[in-house]
This record gives C-alpha cells, sequence and structure tokens, in this order.
C-alpha cells in the first residue's frame, strides 16, 4: 500500500486528466460515489448526515457523497461555511447536479441543530491545506469537533497536515477518514495518525500501478504489502529439511558492560531468538561470570578489558578479529562512551569485514565523527536511532525529527549511505535509494527500557539469514512490533510490558 505527498498526489491527478483522459469531474465522481459507498457498506441502517463542504475538489466530494447517500436512503444536508459564493469548476457543476436530488443545502449563517444528525462528513480542506485552519473553517472544526458526532473526514482530516502529520489548531478529530486512491503520509504519522481514526482507502478509478508510474516509494508496512515487496516468505520464512545451524548465519553481538549487561544479553537473545544458527556474544572479560549461563545457548567472546568490565581498554583490533567471518557484527547497546570512543568505533567501521548494525552509545560515537571518519562502507550498514540519536545524527532538534519522521529517515539514508530504523510509534525503515516503509504494528506497552535491544538483535539476526539490510530492517520491525502486540494482549495492560516479554512471543 502506497502513502503519497501532496505533490505526487497533484502530480498523480494532473497525470489522470491530462495524459489518461479521465476528466476530472469523473475523478470527482468516483471519488465521492465510493467515499459514500464506505458509510453505507458500513451501517445499512439510513441515518442523516452533515456534510461540511469547502470550496475546493474537497468540497465537491462532499457533495457527490450527499447524492449517493441520498440515493441510498440516507437525508444528507450540505453546508457550505464560506457560502456558495465563487464556486467554480467541478465544484460548482456538482453543486448544480445536486439541486435534482433530495438534498437541503443550509444557510451557513444559521445555527446548526448538531444533535438531530447521527454523523458529520468533513468535507471543508484538502490535502493542499496546510498551517492552523482559517475563519470560517476553524468555528467549524471546533464546532463538529464540539458536536459529540462521529466525524468521517473525506480524504484528510481538516487542519491536518498531508505530509508530515502535524496537526494545525483546530483539526478535526475524526473516528475515521476514507482516503481517496492513497493514504497520505500524514494519516500515518504522528500526531496526525490520531486524528485520523480509522482509515479506510476509497477508489477513485485511477489504474492499478498508477502510483509505481510516479515513482513513489513510500509504503505502509502491512503483513501484506512488505510479502509484496521482499517476497511472500519474508516474515515468516520456511526452512528446509535439511538445514543445519550453520546455514541460518553466525551473528556477532558486541554490547553490555558490568552496569549493563541486561542490555547485551537482550540483543544477544532475541538474535537466537530470531533464528540465527550461532550467535556469538562479545563482551569485555571482566562481564563473563556476569554473564555466563544466563543464556546457555549463546557463545561467548570475553575481550581483554584489563578488569575494568566496560569497553575503555578493549581494543578495536579485538572485535574486528572476532569479526571475521561473521555474517554480521551488531554494536552498541549497553556500550557505554569513554575517550577516544569514535575514534575506536572509525576502526571497526572500516576494517571489519561485515555488515553493521549500528545502535544506542555506537550510534552517539558515530554522530560526533566526520565524514571522513565514517564514510561509505563497501559492506551494508543499518542504524537504528530513537529521536534522540536521530537528532544528534543530522544535527536537527528532536522536534524537526519528528515534524516529519519519513522525510528525515529518507534524508540520513541518503547522506549516510545507510538503512535507517527511525524508532517510534509508527517507525520508519528508509534505504538509500528512497525507499521507506511505515510500520503499523506494535504499542504504547513498548515504550519500556530495552526494547530497542531486542530490535537491533532481531535485525542482525535476519541479516545474519542472508536477508538484505532493507528487507531485515523491515522486517524486523514488524516482528518486533506485531511480538509485542502478542505479549501487550497476553497481559493485563501494556503497562506489564517488558523487553524480555517481547523475545518470549517471537
Amino acid at each position: 500500500m502506497y502513502a503519497v505527498t501532496r505533490e505526487e498526489m497533484r502530480r498523480i491527478d494532473q497525470y489522470a486528466i491530462d495524459t489518461i483522459r479521465i476528466p476530472g469531474l469523473v475523478l470527482m465522481e468516483n471519488a465521492g460515489r465510493s467515499a459514500a459507498g464506505l458509510l453505507i457498506k458500513q451501517d445499512e441502517t439510513p441515518k442523516r448526515w452533515l456534510i461540511i463542504a469547502g470550496k475546493g475538489n474537497n468540497g465537491g466530494d462532499g457533495v457527490v457523497m450527499a447524492r449517493h447517500l441520498a440515493e441510498a436512503g440516507h437525508e444528507a444536508d450540505v453546508v457550505y461555511p464560506e457560502g456558495e459564493g465563487g464556486l467554480t469548476g467541478d465544484g460548482q457543476t456538482q453543486r448544480t447536479i445536486a439541486d435534482a436530488y433530495p438534498i437541503r443545502f443550509l444557510d451557513e449563517e444559521e445555527p446548526v441543530n448538531w444533535p438531530a444528525y447521527d454523523g458529520i462528513i468533513d468535507a471543508m480542506l484538502g490535502t493542499g491545506a496546510s498551517g492552523d485552519p482559517r475563519e470560517p473553517y476553524a468555528s467549524w472544526i471546533e464546532a463538529a469537533n464540539g458536536s459529540g458526532l462521529p466525524i468521517t473526514a473525506l480524504d484528510i482530516p481538516s487542519g491536518l497536515d498531508a505530509d508530515t502529520g502535524s496537526v494545525g489548531t483546530p483539526c478535526i478529530e475524526a473516528a475515521q477518514t476514507a482516503a481517496l486512491a492513497y493514504t497520505k503520509r500524514g494519516l500515518e504519522q504522528y500526531p496526525g495518525k490520531g486524528c485520523a481514526g480509522k482509515v479506510s482507502v476509497c477508489s477513485i478509478g485511477l489504474p492499478e500501478d498508477e502510483a509505481a508510474r510516479h515513482d513513489v516509494r513510500t509504503f505502509i508496512g502491512t503483513k501484506a504489502a512488505i510479502e509484496d515487496l521482499y517476497g511472500r516468505n519474508s516474515l515468516y520464512p520456511a526452512r528446509d529439511a535439511e538445514a543445519n545451524k550453520g546455514s541460518y548465519g553466525h551473528a556477532l553481538i558486541a554490547a553490555g558492560t558490568r552496569r549493563m549487561n541486561g542490555a547485551g544479553l537482550l540483543t544477544a537473545a532475541a538474535c537466537l531468538r530470531m533464528g540465527a544458527g550461532l550467535t556469538t556474544w562479545a563482551m569485555p572479560d571482566a562481564l563473563l561470570p556476569i554473564a555466563a549461563g544466563k543464556q546457555p545457548e549463546l557463545m561467548y567472546a570475553p575481550l581483554a578489558d584489563d578488569g575494568t568490565g566496560d569497553w575503555t581498554r578493549v581494543t578495536a583490533g579485538d572485535v574486528i578479529s572476532q569479526a571475521e567471518g561473521k555474517a554480521v557484527l551488531a554494536i552498541g547497546p549497553g556500550l557505554g562512551r569513554w575517550d577516544g570512543d569514535t575514534a575506536w568505533l572509525e576502526q571497526i567501521w572500516k576494517e571489519a569485514d561485515c555488515p553493521l548494525v549500528v545502535d544506542a552509545d555506537a550510534l552517539n560515537m558515530l554522530a560526533e565523527g566526520s565524514g571522513e571518519q565514517f564514510p561509505k562502507r563497501n559492506r551494508p550498514v543499518i542504524l537504528t536511532p530513537h529521536p534522540g540519536e536521530m537528532a544528534r545524527l543530522t544535527g536537527y532538534s528532536i522536534k524537526s525529527v519528528q515534524a516529519d519522521r519519513v522525510e528525515a529517515a529518507k534524508r540520513l539514508a541518503r547522506d549516510r549511505h545507510a538503512t535507517i530504523v527511525l524508532k517510534g510509534a509508527a517507525t520508519v525503515t528508509a534505504a538509500p535509494d528512497g525507499t521507506a516503509v511505515i510500520n503499523t504494528t506494535g504499542n504504547p506497552g513498548m515504550a519500556t527500557g530495552g526494547t530497542g535491544d531486542v530490535l537491533a538483535g532481531m535485525t542482525a539476526s535476519l541479516v545474519a539469514q542472508g536477508y538484505e539490510p532493507e528487507a531485515a530492517a523491515v522486517c524486523a520491525v514488524w516482528l518486533h512490533g506485531e511480538a509485542g502486540d502478542r505479549a501487550a494482549h497476553d497481559h493485563s495492560h501494556p503497562r506489564s510490558l517488558t523487553a524480555g516479554d517481547i523475545i518470549q512471543a517471537l
């Protein structure tokens, strides 16, 4: 499933009109009929709807909805907050057609009897709008929200930015959104996702491959979409009956200290549980007596640390030696920071001859280095930052990163020649070629310490098993969230969830 920007949607619409030769009036008719059909299918009981219509195409779509709802036995009233004067083009045509139908057009100056309606259709501001809604729309948005009636947003809630998901003041708080042709990026990113309610995509009659023709590269990471992108068995691959542990890769995990040994254990245990054939946990030597036996299936690589129990005395060369012959190195969880650590990571970056999954403290080391220190590698790199780490990597504020997570991830993927996993609600995975996938699994209970370590281990495991970096990251993120959803279901409340529960639910 594609997620488009307003400009991508504009280009697709224009191509449909100019090249395919679908008249704009036909697209408007298809849009309104399809969205009305969504409501009719949801409940066969006739209802009374108030459609609040703007003067643009979104309002025209809303008038078409009114007609088709009326044909199905519903009652439909329409009001234009700015009045009917100045209607032009297809919107004016639809208004004229509506005169032949049992539709009431209300005077915008008269008070609305809100309790007389069963629901509201927001057809005020379409995808082209941005910023805080102006009057009279602001007052109508506030009144609709305050009515207590369920609101269906047509294409996008008025006040919500179609690209970024930022929310204006005010913004429609919809129970559901009937997205036209494709979902919009802003409907799939918070905080906008929280105002959109349940999003359903309604066809407007475009050819099936139209988004691909226009090189739309952002996808919604449903199970079906991921399997379309990366293969039918990408999420739950079958295993060869004649396979052995060597068939599924050997991962190296460089993580943990005496103070933060749990981070290393979670990463390594998740790597095993995700299906890596072999997993070795590289750690400071003094950590071994603490860690040994906690996960008996692991192998251990204690590295000389002068008895410190941390990485301050472990040489980069020792890590590089351990990485020889490994399918992947995951590095960062629970490492801590020390003088010279950026140069330490630089040596590993340049000399380790295997893919890297870089997380946690290693990301902060990377952020402090220059492009010369961390050039494009010959082997793949996956970076897994949370918003704070993303801000340090990019030089932007956390607020700026969160304002458009898809673009932030795409930009860093291009600049760093790496696959980026921007963690958080609706985690975004971006590849250097501009592809981005917005994840659909997971829950707020996963906002707890250690869940990122689990994701790093899962990602490394899939790389070890032969997945390409982008596929490994996208599939690991989806499976991580899905395991979190199963684990939350097994608890009395999502807040009871721990990172270890996610590993057990894999």
